[in-house]
């Protein structure tokens, strides 16, 4: 009977094992893209212009961070965090596009650099 415990007990083991990695997988999708965007995030004002667009950008991207940090905390299940990850994802993607376009309004263009071969 011990041997049979144990073997179930392996088999319980791996089977949930096996369901993390799966779901670690999921998360990762969202999570990856999360950070890819979080590369983005400007460090600098746009030509070192600071207004007040850039302050708000400023406020919003921590707002978001913030807002992350408590969404992870309360997730429930894997959905709630992959939701929670694509949730900031698209707001720190958002921020940075409506700072951009402000700024490019007003004559500022983000740099960029175009490499020719």
């Amino acid at each position: 009977m011990l041997k049979s415990f144990g073997f179930a007990a392996l088999l319980v083991g791996g089977a949930v094992a096996a369901t993390a990695a799966v779901n670690t997988a999921v998360i990762l999708t969202e999570e990856r893209m999360a950070h890819e965007e979080e590369g983005r995030i400007l460090l600098r004002p746009i030509a070192g212009v600071e207004n007040h667009f850039w302050y708000d950008y400023r406020a919003n991207v921590n707002e978001a961070q913030k807002e992350l940090s408590t969404d992870l905390r309360k997730a429930g299940d894997t959905e709630d965090l992959r939701d929670a990850w694509d949730e900031y994802r698209g707001e720190l993607s958002h921020e940075r596009s409506h700072y951009v376009k402000v700024m490019a309004k007003r004559g500022y263009r983000e740099p960029s650099v175009t490499l020719i071969d």
